[in-house]
């Protein structure tokens, strides 16, 4: 089968002929992709970063995989071949603690394909049984690829905050892209709060505004202020999808006081005086993707047209055009990789 395979870091993908993945326990299931999503996770996995958390060259990576059940293994009971299916990253033993209260992001022993097993920039990728989300009839995969990690993430945050806004208050969504532009709707759906997309990039702003944000404002130094005068003296909720460079300062400098700050991306640095911290009494949130069932309430959302995806879509062969897009802020909404010859 083609997959496209990282040999070492800081280096492209190689597109090349693989064996096709084979069943090795009685929960198996080897899936057909369709189609699977490109993440920032991806780049940083290509640059290095997550090297110390159990990711091996060479490997397929892709973490957001949907398509067709191809073979099931003998014990194998809740989905049969030819099921449309998406596939949940973080693929939970079911057997330890945080499984068996339902927390299954904190699995103990996950097997997690696209980071420590091969993904879904294959035509083919073996995972269990337990990670699979059957689709309702009539849903493509490659439209729901990308809900696996990006939808997930982003409705996960969002619940969190759902949880703390009324009417009249208003959440910031920082950085509208794969995950904010999500992010948006979810808010708009599940909270009565107002809405303040913050962007660098204008495509993004006018996404959010179409896709129902209250108020667009540009990103810089200059959107700290915005947003405290446009919430009038600071949003409740600032979730944070960019988490890099000066992000993190600016996103807690949007608060009010007794606010919370949510971050889902990652990769900078949170440099205030812990003073600011406690002095307003600011809650800092980390969130990592989301459970099983949250991803199974997710696609009947999506599944009834509550919240779209707007995706970029490319060829297996030019996954690294791809990469090179969602690198230089080219990407407005998601890249998702087509990886087989059908692509319903």
């Amino acid at each position: 089968m083609k997959a496209a395979r990282l040999h070492r870091y800081g280096e492209p993908f190689e597109v090349e002929s693989v064996d096709e993945p084979r069943l090795s326990d009685p929960h198996d299931v080897v899936v057909r992709v369709a189609a699977c999503g490109l993440c920032r996770t991806d780049i940083h996995i290509i640059d290095g970063m997550l090297e110390p958390f159990g990711v091996r060259l060479p490997y397929v990576p892709g973490h957001e995989t949907a398509g067709w059940v191809d073979q099931a293994g003998p014990e194998v009971r809740a989905v049969r071949p030819g099921d449309a299916v998406l596939v949940n990253p973080n693929d939970g033993c079911g057997l330890c603690r945080p499984c068996r209260l339902g927390l299954d992001t904190y699995c103990e022993s996950p097997r997690m394909p696209g980071f420590t097993a091969d993904g879904g920039f294959a035509e083919y990728m073996r995972a269990s049984e337990r990670a699979l989300v059957r689709l309702p009839a009539g849903v493509s995969p490659a439209d729901m690829a990308p809900h696996a990690d990006a939808g997930l993430a982003a409705y996960r945050a969002v619940k969190k905050a759902a949880c703390t806004l009324g009417a009249g208050d208003s959440a910031v969504v920082l950085g509208v892209g794969g995950l904010g532009h999500i992010a948006v709707q979810l808010l708009k759906h599940l909270t009565p709060a107002d809405v303040i997309a913050v962007d660098v990039s204008e495509g993004a702003l006018k996404l959010a505004h179409e896709l129902g944000a209250d108020h667009t404002v540009n990103g810089g130094e200059a959107a700290v202020e915005a947003v405290r005068e446009i919430s009038g003296g600071g949003s409740h909720v600032v979730v944070d999808f960019v988490g890099d460079g000066d992000t993190p300062r600016q996103a807690i400098g949007m608060l009010r006081r007794g606010g919370s700050y949510l971050m889902v991306g990652y990769g900078g640095q949170i440099g205030v005086p812990a003073v600011t911290i406690v002095a307003n009494e600011l809650t800092i949130v980390g969130n990592l993707v989301g459970t099983h069932a949250e991803l199974q309430e997710l696609v009947w959302l999506a599944a009834a047209d509550k919240v779209s995806l707007h995706t970029r879509r490319y060829p297996l062969d030019e996954i690294n055009q791809a990469v090179e897009h969602l690198r230089s802020g080219r990407l407005v909404g998601r890249a998702v990789i087509l990886t087989g010859a059908d692509y319903a």
